[in-house]
């Protein structure tokens, strides 16, 4: 297609980006020069706008005509009011003013829109206005529709949107307690319910994979007297690398699975484990599970519902009670939102999953910022 306008400009609040929007953007690369896309989004609202820039980004990194620039935009909307138009055309002229301080600076000759106020804001600009999708026949998809159910819209969201998004359900517990076991069970349970779950992913745990090869290395150069799991020597660094891969793993996964994904484990385990081989805890550890998604839910297995098996790389039945109350303590300081499972397998498993369901509907809250200092 003809480059045939110089300056594209694309503004919305983005709330969240969605395939529709990706359709205004690449219609706008093929047939603009340079193309801006201003994300505009209001203090009140419950998603970070470097969030949002960073999604847009990761989709079209490859197009560097295309620049992606913020600003924040708490003024009220009223279509009909013109004096609260140029505010809003003052913001985007600000941002724009932004992007093309690492660029040519070139006037905006077309306004890519699939809202009814595409003609007014290209009059403001004095571009030409190109609607695409406004009955969203192409895209039948909004960021209303994604904030009200992003689980029945999830086709529409970008690969780290997604992983965003995704609910991470995490299984946590002592040694020998079912928790890869419930891990593996939740996981096929979801696959089978639907369409909408089959792609609901598992991720291993990533501490075990890295004490076969620790052990495997100790043997190899110790002799033919082979070592015992509690003879070796653990390191914060081994920790810190553990939980890093082990986060990288889940963010991966989530970025190709359903809304749902299930983990045998997470970095803040490992920081409990971090605690009883080192002896103290690691901050750095603990903060990653954040750091990489909010979404998270925890179920806690129980010592006294599976009796211990040494499978060669367990550090010991005595330690189980320490864990087990240890990862309470945790969990109930940090705040999480987390179940205890007690029973044989399939009575774990029935509680795993009505604790997960029943949080589903709650589990994305998009309500105001200011709502949120009015509760007690």
């Amino acid at each position: 297609m003809k480059k045939q306008f110089k300056h594209g400009l694309i503004i919305g609040k983005f709330y969240p980006p969605h395939a529709g929007h990706h359709y205004l953007i690449r219609t706008a690369a093929l047939c603009c020069q340079q193309v801006t896309v201003v994300v505009m989004p209001a203090s009140h609202e419950n998603m970070d706008m470097s969030l949002r820039l960073a999604w847009l980004r990761s989709v079209f990194q490859a197009q560097s005509h295309i620049t992606f620039v913020g600003v924040m935009d708490d003024i009220p909307i009223d279509y009909h009011n013109a004096k609260i138009w140029q505010q809003h055309v003052a913001l985007m002229q600000q941002a724009i003013a932004m992007a093309d301080q690492s660029r040519l600076v070139v006037p905006v000759d077309a306004v890519f829109s699939s809202e009814s106020y595409g003609a007014e804001l290209a009059r403001h600009f004095s571009a030409a206005c190109i609607c695409l999708d406004s009955a969203r026949l192409l895209y039948p998809v909004s960021s209303t529709q994604i904030r009200h159910n992003p689980v029945e819209n999830w086709q529409f969201l970008s690969a780290h949107a997604q992983a965003w998004f995704c609910l991470r359900v995490v299984i946590v517990g002592a040694e020998s307690t079912g928790k890869t076991t419930l891990s593996k069970a939740l996981t096929a349970y979801f696959q089978h319910q639907s369409l909408l779950w089959a792609k609901t992913r598992w991720v291993a745990e990533y501490g075990r994979e890295y004490t076969y090869q620790k052990l495997a290395i100790a043997t190899a150069t110790t002799g033919a007297i082979k070592p015992q799991l509690h003879e070796l020597e653990w390191t914060s660094d081994e920790f810190l690398y553990i939980a890093r891969t082990q986060m990288e793993l889940e963010n991966q996964a989530a970025m190709d699975s359903s809304a749902l994904l299930i983990a045998d484990t997470d970095a803040f385990a490992t920081a409990i484990w971090h605690e009883r081989y080192v002896g103290r805890r690691h901050t750095d550890i603990e903060a990653m599970t954040t750091d990489f998604s909010p979404h998270r839910l925890y179920i806690l297995t129980d010592v006294n519902s599976v009796p211990f098996e040494q499978d060669g790389i367990r550090d010991g039945e005595h330690i189980r009670d320490w864990m087990q109350q240890r990862f309470i303590e945790r969990m109930q300081q940090c705040g999480f939102n987390w179940l205890q499972v007690s029973g044989d397998s399939q009575q774990c498993l029935q509680q795993a999953i009505e604790f997960i369901e029943q949080n589903l509907p709650t589990i994305w809250d998009f309500s105001p910022k200011w709502q949120d200092k009015q509760k007690p």
